[in-house]
């Protein structure tokens, strides 16, 4: 009888325990669909869709993200003072579609990020990758045809004139 009466408080005690265990999700505004996150903790908190711009994941490392998405990182967005390899400087910019544009023969082309960098194929064949190396930014220019991933035709500063995207 001790053995039943043993393991019904055993068995109350696991239900009490699991209901408490479910967290219940607490109530979002009322205007319209929510998304619930749930922290690693069990804690859960609901957002109003209608309060969210959009939610950004940042890719896997070393992953290609595709152009037109919005997904690139937010500090390669923006307008790049960059060097063009014999003293002079121009411009690049990088924005969020994919889209870029340089000052250098007012060229146009796209942009993807790979590997931790922003790569870019210009209209004429040409190529830059903007890279942070320590605390600073480099661009890297190779001609068409050339792999990033080969010596670069030179290799100067970058400097983000606009710390925050555009």
């Amino acid at each position: 009888m001790r053995k039943i009466a043993s393991i019904a408080g055993f068995a109350t005690l696991l239900c009490l325990a699991a209901s408490g265990g479910f967290a219940k999700t607490p109530p979002a505004s009322k205007s319209g669909p929510t998304i619930v996150i749930v922290f690693k903790d069990g804690h859960r908190q609901a957002f109003s869709l209608s309060e969210i711009d959009r939610v950004e994941f940042p890719p896997a490392e070393g992953a290609a993200v595709a152009t037109g998405t919005g997904l690139y990182p937010n500090h390669f967005l923006g307008k790049w003072e960059v060097g063009d390899g014999s003293g002079n400087n121009f411009y690049i910019t990088l924005e969020d579609n994919g889209n870029a544009y340089r000052t250098l023969g007012d060229e146009h082309g796209k942009w993807v990020y790979v590997d931790g960098e922003a790569r870019v194929t210009w209209n004429d064949g040409a190529q830059d990758a903007i890279r942070k190396i320590g605390n600073g930014y480099q661009k890297r220019a190779f001609a068409a045809g050339k792999p990033f991933t080969g010596t670069p035709d030179n290799v100067t500063g970058a400097r983000n004139t606009t710390p925050h995207p555009i």
